[in-house]
């Protein structure tokens, strides 16, 4: 059986942020085993990319807070005996590594990438449609000649530069989403509408529907309710429209 597409919605703007350095991390990872010079410059494009993200606010402290936020709330279910200790004991402990390592860097995350001629040199062009062409960057293609295995050594080195903080958007991501379990839902003529308990703010929405699905959802939500409107396209060609059909979906609102 085909699995189910899950989409995500976060509902504040740290969330979106770490989502969007999630995705930025996993197509750079994607990129980096590729031997060509193409996977080379899509690896490189997505590392700067984080850097532009990052430059835009402090994520240190942002993931600080939300480690420490998560570790305080984990740490309140210690004494409940229907919850792994071991398990919770483990998770608690990759918490605080994190946490110390990031206070153990003193200067801003990537520094030393910020400080680096040659990926300054290709990042101020990549703002300029085809800016990275031979005749503008002839070292950035000389380098994109290298062997694979040096290229892919340094490209590794670089993102290595972002390790804590690529590892604790994982663990503070995946625990949001293992929070809440799926509930089943049925947007009416393709409307689904619900209320949100202000004093516990749901942090990201899941709507999972199936793989083959001619159809798909558009999720829009604050602090006190969200809407669900369901869209089918049959080619990218076309506007989409509607669906009139109900919809059944699975939901789960995330929160820790």
């Amino acid at each position: 059986m085909p699995a189910d597409l899950t989409y995500e919605q976060p509902l504040n703007e740290r969330i979106r942020s770490f989502l969007r350095l999630e995705f930025l991390f996993q197509q750079a990872g994607h990129f980096l085993r590729g031997a060509s010079t193409w996977s080379s410059h899509a690896a490189l494009t997505s590392l700067l990319e984080i850097q532009d993200l990052l430059g835009r606010s402090d994520f240190k402290t942002e993931v600080l807070k939300e480690l420490e936020r998560d570790t305080a709330s984990l740490a309140r279910l210690e004494q409940n005996p229907e919850v792994d200790r071991a398990r919770l004991t483990e998770i608690l402990d990759e918490l605080d590594g994190l946490i110390d390592r990031l206070y153990a860097h003193t200067q801003p995350l990537g520094h030393e990438l910020r400080t680096n001629e040659f990926l300054s040199s290709v990042r101020q062009r990549t703002a300029i449609p085809g800016g990275t062409c031979m005749f503008d960057l002839p070292g950035y293609h000389h380098w994109l000649r290298r062997p694979s295995e040096q290229r892919i050594r340094n490209l590794s080195n670089w993102l290595g530069s972002y390790d804590v903080l690529r590892q604790s958007i994982e663990i503070i991501l995946r625990l949001i989403r293992d929070s809440a379990s799926p509930q089943l839902r049925v947007a009416e003529q393709g409307f689904y509408q619900q209320s949100l308990d202000s004093s516990a703010p749901c942090q990201l929405l899941r709507v999972a529907v199936p793989a083959e699905a001619d159809y798909y959802p558009e999720v829009s939500g604050g602090r006190h309710r969200f809407t669900i409107r369901f869209w089918c396209q049959g080619s990218p060609d076309v506007r989409p429209t509607q669906v009139k059909d109900d919809v059944a979906f699975q939901l789960s609102c995330c929160i820790i």
